[in-house]
């Protein structure tokens, strides 16, 4: 049966791979999930990986958003499949052909997941990017668009943030795993981070979150373990 602490994917968002290190050896054993992104792995590259997981049963989530021609998402996708990972990213994107061709690129050895709009990006970015109307009215038709498509190129999930989770169980199924960033749990303070749409853990989870990202809430906290501790009663307390 799935814990609490299994829905926590821990952002290794630090300059360096010592760091890094440093929150694997304290955090192993709380969080259900590393996740390792570009400026780490442009870093560390697939070491840091090789580490996560020789020191605990966390397992590692690679953030590397692929957005490029489908050959070439192709190509690094099947690089990902080796590095045994459980979940790697892909930008939705303009076409579903990148989608299909990270599916692809997978071969059902990573769970690919595709990225529908930042947990950073708010309405009035995605009208000066020049979606129409009823996508920058309505954010959530875009994510459910985005979602859609991720679905039919085979993707096993999307990332989308917790105020969208509970429409694209409701339309695309619960089977169809969604990652949430922009977690802050009620005790933070929201104010002094740039993500714009955030929801609590205990939120999250009850909309359908399979996953929650969840950084900067234990990362600045003075004691990190105990601010997990905390988060997983947070959970606990709807499951």
């Amino acid at each position: 049966m799935k814990q609490a602490k299994d829905y926590i994917i821990f952002p290794l968002d630090v300059p360096t791979e010592k760091a890094a290190k440093a929150y694997v050896e304290l955090l192993s054993g709380s969080v259900g999930m590393f996740k390792v992104g570009l400026e780490l792995f442009i870093r560390s590259g697939p070491g840091l990986i090789d580490f996560i997981k020789s020191s605990g049963n966390a397992n590692v989530f690679l953030d590397l958003k692929l957005h490029d021609i489908p050959e070439t998402v192709f190509r690094a996708m099947e690089g990902i499949a080796g590095l045994g990972v459980t979940f790697a990213t892909v930008h939705c994107g303009e076409t579903p052909r990148m989608l299909e061709a990270a599916v692809s690129g997978a071969k059902g050895m990573v769970g690919v997941l595709g990225v529908t709009v930042l947990t950073s990006v708010a309405s009035e970015d995605i009208k000066a990017a020049g979606f129409r109307k009823p996508f920058y009215e309505d954010l959530t038709r875009l994510v459910i668009e985005r979602a859609d498509m991720a679905k039919a190129a085979g993707c096993t999930g999307i990332v989308c943030s917790g105020r969208e989770v509970k429409m694209i169980k409701k339309t695309l199924g619960r089977d169809f795993i969604a990652v949430t960033p922009g977690i802050r749990p009620v005790w933070d303070d929201i104010k002094t981070h740039d993500q714009k749409r955030v929801v609590t853990p205990a939120i999250a989870v009850k909309n359908g979150s399979d996953y929650l990202v969840i950084g900067r809430p234990i990362r600045d906290a003075s004691n990190p373990k105990e601010a997990v501790l905390r988060i997983v009663k947070e959970i606990e307390a709807v499951l």
